[in-house]
């Protein structure tokens, strides 16, 4: 199957997925915000107030990934997905991934546990948001599919672990 785990910045789900990858007999763990990276110039940066640019270029990583999980599935892996899909995009993205089994997990631990875990992770995410408006934002607006789960109080592990019993792997 395909798991897609998805949330906020600093939601885990990095960690998460890797684990959740590891608990599997044979799976790859495809981080979709390598496509982004691998943009070494005319990068455009998704912000508040993204440029049509910053938006293309999400929509063709988001293209990007799904391809590279559904050949990795055809090719006999589970795969663990992992990106930030917001609002309308996750329901989009998901369909860029049919026919293939899918599953969707929602990271969404509380505003607090998000901020308090970007202060002490080695990277930013949050440059040019508000952790409290976006984690609104998101809640609001992205539709209730799959599996949403408040982690704020669960280590990675535990979290991969509810994850690959609800996916009947484990």
């Amino acid at each position: 199957m395909i798991i897609v785990i998805t949330g906020l910045m600093a939601s885990g789900k990095s960690t998460v997925a890797q684990l959740v990858a590891e608990g599997l007999p044979k799976a790859v763990h495809l981080r979709g915000d390598t496509f982004r990276k691998m943009i070494v110039s005319g990068r455009e940066e998704m912000s508040a107030e993204p440029s049509d640019e910053a938006v293309r270029q999400l929509k063709l990583r988001y293209s990007l990934t799904a391809n590279a999980a559904r050949e990795y599935h055809r090719a006999g892996f589970d795969v663990v997905v992992q990106d930030n899909y917001y609002g309308e995009m996750l329901p989009a993205f998901l369909q860029l991934l049919a026919p293939e089994e899918t599953k969707t997990v929602v990271l969404c631990p509380n505003a607090e546990a998000i901020a308090s875990r970007e202060q002490s992770r080695g990277k930013t995410g949050y440059s040019g948001f508000a952790v409290e408006a976006l984690y609104r934002d998101f809640m609001e607006t992205t539709p209730r599919i799959g599996l949403w789960l408040d982690n704020s109080e669960q280590t990675p592990k535990q979290t991969a672990q509810e994850i690959l019993r609800a996916c009947g792997r484990g």
